[in-house]
């Protein structure tokens, strides 16, 4: 009981500070671009570690390690490679000219707003179809950072799985109503703060438990602690390796990562924030690796299949004392709400601004946009809810569908708007609709060719479709070329 207390305690500690980070936050928000994108005012240090804790949700404290306690090193460390060079070509390519292009297409502070406004689409199709893809996409992403959240409460404090489900959405609900944008963003770096902190220690005591490097590979295995180990019984052969590599291609697309671009203050800041971005993703999942392999030797008490995913959770209970594992433990449970408050927060954006404002109430003014956002936020956490009492679901499987439905819906658009003039209205739409459609049916199908990552045929349809209907419609007209020129002319 005393143990349990003390890790209580801990958790109080914790979502004390992110209420208050949300309160204080609350008071700056004043309308909807501050709600849905600070005023584009987040420094380097906050939007890097933002975009990262956002970016990662509970499936790298749990769905990765659990891939890793599994199976070994196989699946999980060419997930992260392909993630790991993922990060870096969307700083690289994306988020200067991202934010640059938002601002001169008329300021536009969600996706859909910016292909309406990049194509001059008046008839507001673009934008209403993006929405419909965003929110069945981020229901099942925002599902999964709840039902690791209810993992976690579960696991450790034996509630039920439902109520354990509840408590994690209240707490993610209350400070993203209240402050919006900069109340994630703010919490966000606290929490990425603290999941960086407990990857990395608890990945060093246990090398240090095992008598260093050498023995944790005695202890574990080199085989299963070898990325290019074949075990006969388990095979993972060229398609793997391209499916698992493949994640990378998911980060051109993901509005939650791509808003962080557009709510830097300055595109000098860009290169600092990429820095720290990949300081902080190359050891995080050295750390969420390691943690997951090194599980099988260390727990005294081996995990059920079906319990792999809170290799995490038992690691922290059975390593530190009863308070330290508490604060670490809500390392796990910032994963899974610094995610999950970001796609509520973008979801929701993207209804009351894009379809609300768009098309239900177009004489709607910014506390009424603003009022219907936060009804949007309830509403798809309640959907969320649904898909996350689904016990037996896999977290690393909610997180794979959503991630691919991204990727291959938003990614190829993402780079054909910034890079290539040439790029239609009708070119857009049409990859919009194939490649989110490619990514549902694809992941109905098995077997052959069918277990190839969805993302893969998904982005590659929705390239090759907008390429070929953008080449073969009649050309932009001059508007639109000409504000695509001008930005090209821009400087940083």
């Amino acid at each position: 009981m005393d143990r349990i207390f003390s890790i209580i305690c801990a958790f109080a500690v914790y979502f004390l500070l992110m209420l208050v980070i949300g309160w204080r936050t609350s008071k700056k928000t004043l309308n909807d671009k501050d709600f849905f994108l600070g005023a584009r005012s987040a420094g380097p240090w906050i939007t890097a570690l933002s975009a990262e804790a956002s970016d990662m949700s509970g499936w790298l404290l749990m769905g990765l390690p659990g891939v890793a306690y599994l199976g070994g090193m196989k699946e999980a460390f060419w997930t992260a490679v392909g993630l790991i060079i993922g990060t870096y070509l969307n700083w690289f390519f994306v988020a200067k000219r991202l934010r640059k292009y938002t601002i001169h297409a008329g300021d536009a502070i969600t996706i859909p707003e910016f292909f309406t406004n990049r194509f001059k689409d008046k008839s507001r199709v673009l934008a209403l179809v993006s929405v419909i893809f965003i929110l069945v996409f981020f229901t099942i992403y925002t599902a999964s950072g709840f039902k690791a959240c209810a993992d976690l409460f579960s696991s450790v404090f034996g509630l039920d799985y439902f109520y354990a489900l509840l408590l994690g959405v209240a707490i993610v609900l209350a400070y993203t109503i209240l402050g919006g944008y900069m109340a994630v963003c703010s919490t966000d770096f606290v929490q990425g703060s603290l999941m960086f902190a407990a990857l990395l220690v608890t990945a060093i005591i246990g090398i240090a438990s095992m008598g260093g490097v050498s023995g944790a590979v005695t202890t574990v295995g080199a085989d299963f602690l070898n990325p290019f180990h074949n075990n006969p019984a388990q095979p993972f052969g060229t398609m793997n390796v391209i499916s698992a590599l493949a994640w990378g291609l998911g980060y051109f697309g993901m509005p939650h990562i791509l808003v962080r671009f557009m709510g830097l203050r300055s595109n000098h800041d860009v290169k600092v924030s990429r820095r720290i971005a990949m300081v902080w993703v190359v050891i995080a999942f050295i750390g969420a690796l390691l943690v997951g392999a090194l599980g099988r030797a260390y727990l005294v008490t081996p995990l059920a299949k079906e319990a792999a995913e809170t290799v995490f959770i038992a690691t922290l209970m059975q390593m530190y004392p009863a308070f330290i594992a508490g604060i670490f433990l809500c390392g796990i449970l910032a994963a899974a709400m610094s995610t999950a408050d970001s796609q509520l927060l973008v979801a929701a954006s993207a209804f009351s601004r894009d379809v609300y404002l768009g098309f239900l109430n177009k004489k709607a003014d910014e506390k009424q946009t603003l009022l219907m956002s936060r009804i949007t936020v309830v509403v798809i956490a309640a959907i969320g809810v649904f898909i996350a009492m689904d016990r037996n679901s896999s977290i690393f499987g909610l997180v794979s569908y959503a991630w691919a439905g991204f990727g291959a819906t938003f990614g190829p658009l993402i780079l054909l708007s910034l890079f290539w003039k040439g790029t239609t209205r009708n070119g857009a739409l049409a990859g919009l609709i194939t490649g989110g459609v490619t990514v549902i049916v694809w992941k109905q199908l098995h077997g052959g060719i069918f277990e190839l990552y969805e993302i893969v045929p998904g982005f590659a349809v929705c390239l090759l479709l907008t390429v070929l209907v953008s080449l073969l419609d009649t050309p932009n007209n001059p508007e639109v070329e000409a504000e695509y020129e001008a930005y090209e002319k821009l400087g940083d």
